[in-house]
C-alpha cells in the first residue's frame, strides 16, 4: 500500500522557528513591529504597490476594501459566483447585494462580457478574483469600471508572484487582497495583505486598521497622540505570523521554483489524457504568468469527477473538488443573485478536480498521482 499523499501540506522552509524565537526575544508581539515592517517592505518593493498593509486573513482585507469604497445598502458589486465565500461576505457585511455573473470556462475567472450586462445605477464595484492565480482580463475590466466610475478590487488570494501583461496581481485595481493562509503558496498560518493603489485611500486605510484611530501617524512622530477619527477594527497582523511569513517571503523565489517544476511534471504527465479527449487541463493565457498554486484537471461529468476522486482516495491519494457556486448557497439566495444565464459556473465547477501539490513534494509522489489518474482512465 503506498503512503497517503495529502492534498496540502503547508510550507516550511526551514528557518522559521529561529525566526520567530528572534520574534520573541524582541518582546514586540502585536502588529506592525520588525517583522512585519520586513513582510511590507518586500511586498512594497517585489510587487510595486503604493502602499501594503499586513492584515489577520485576506477575508480581513477583503472588508477593508468595504469599509474604504464606503459600501451601504442599496450599493451592488459583481463578482463571480465560483469564488470563497469571504469574496462576497465582506460586501453583504456592509449591506451591498451582490451580483453574481459566469465565469470563462478556460480559466474559471470572471467574464467581463457578462460585468457589463450586469452594471446597473447601483452598481458600486468589480471583485475580480484570479482563479488559481491565473489573471482576469483586466484590461477589459478596468475599462468597464472606467466607463462606469467603478472600484475594482482584486482578490489575489491565490495569486501572488503572478502577473498580468508584466504587471503584478493586486497592483492593476483600485485594492487588491492576498491571502497567507496554510493552504496558499506562501503563509504565515493565518493571514492576508491589502495592497492599496489608491494614493488617495492609503491613509484612511492605516485608520480603519488601527480600530478607526490616527495610532499610525502618532507611531511615526507625525500627531503628539492618536485619537478615534473613523470606523475601523483590529485589522493588524501579529510579529509572530509576521516573522513566520518573513522567512517565506526570503525564500518566494525558491518556493515559486519548486511549485512551478511540480505544476509542469503534472501538466507534461497528463498531456495524453487531454490529447485522448478524456480530461481537460488548466488553461494559461499568453499574456498571464502563475504561480502554480493548485492543479486540476476537469473530468466529463461529475459522476466521474467523484469516481475519479474515490479511486484516487482507495490508492492513498487526497484529491478535492473545489467551490460549490455561491449563487446556489443558502446564504448566496438570500445576499445576491445570478445575472444573466449559468452557462458554465455551475457546469465547470461540478467537473473540476484538484489534486495534490504543495511545496517539496516529492518527484515521486507526483509521478504516482500521475499514473493513478492514467489507471482510472484506461482501466
Amino acid at each position: 500500500m503506498y503512503k497517503l499523499i495529502p492534498f496540502n501540506k503547508p510550507c516550511v522552509i526551514g528557518d522559521e522557528v529561529d525566526t520567530i524565537n528572534q520574534a520573541l526575544a524582541e518582546s514586540k508581539l502585536s502588529g506592525n513591529g520588525a517583522y512585519g515592517k520586513k513582510c511590507i517592505n518586500w511586498l512594497e518593493s517585489e510587487l510595486h504597490t503604493k502602499r501594503a498593509l499586513l492584515t489577520p486573513s485576506c477575508t480581513a482585507a477583503l472588508e477593508m476594501t468595504a469599509l474604504l469604497m464606503n459600501l451601504s445598502v442599496n450599493d451592488e458589486v459583481i463578482m463571480p459566483s465560483y469564488t470563497f465565500v469571504s469574496t462576497a461576505n465582506a460586501y453583504v457585511l456592509r449591506g451591498a447585494t451582490i451580483r453574481f455573473v459566469d465565469v470563462d470556462p478556460k480559466t474559471m475567472n470572471i467574464n467581463p462580457e457578462k460585468i457589463a450586462e450586469a452594471v446597473t445605477p447601483k452598481t458600486k464595484a468589480i471583485v475580480a478574483v484570479h482563479y488559481a492565480g491565473v489573471a482576469c482580463d483586466m484590461d477589459a475590466i478596468m475599462k468597464i469600471a472606467d466607463e462606469n466610475n467603478l472600484w475594482v478590487v482584486e482578490d489575489a488570494a491565490q495569486a501572488l508572484q503572478c502577473k498580468y501583461k508584466g504587471k503584478d496581481l493586486g497592483t492593476i485595481g483600485h485594492f487588491g487582497t492576498i491571502s497567507f493562509h496554510d493552504t496558499k503558496n506562501y503563509t504565515s498560518g493565518e493571514g492576508g495583505a491589502l495592497l492599496i493603489n489608491h494614493q488617495p485611500s492609503i491613509e484612511r486605510a492605516e485608520i480603519i486598521q488601527e480600530k478607526g484611530t490616527n495610532r499610525s501617524q502618532f507611531v511615526r512622530g507625525v500627531v503628539d497622540k492618536y485619537t478615534w477619527r473613523d470606523i475601523g477594527s483590529s485589522y493588524l497582523l501579529s510579529e509572530l505570523n509576521a516573522a513566520y511569513l518573513s522567512v517565506q517571503l526570503n525564500h518566494a523565489d525558491t518556493i515559486y521554483d519548486n511549485r512551478m517544476a511540480t505544476w509542469t511534471r503534472y501538466h507534461d504527465g497528463l498531456k495524453t489524457l487531454l490529447y485522448e479527449g478524456k480530461v481537460e487541463l488548466p488553461f494559461i493565457p499568453e499574456d498571464c504568468q502563475h504561480n502554480a498554486h493548485m492543479y486540476y484537471i476537469k473530468t466529463t461529468d461529475e459522476q466521474t469527477r467523484q469516481q475519479l476522486i474515490k479511486f484516487l482516495k482507495e490508492k492513498q491519494i487526497t484529491a478535492a473538488s473545489h467551490y460549490v457556486p455561491l449563487h446556489s448557497s443558502y446564504a448566496g439566495k438570500q445576499f445576491g443573485k445570478f445575472i444573466g444565464e449559468d452557462r458554465y459556473t455551475t457546469r465547470e465547477s461540478e467537473r473540476l478536480v484538484r489534486l495534490p501539490i504543495y511545496y517539496d513534494i516529492k518527484q515521486e509522489d507526483v509521478d504516482y498521482v500521475v499514473s493513478c489518474v492514467k489507471e482510472f482512465y484506461n482501466k
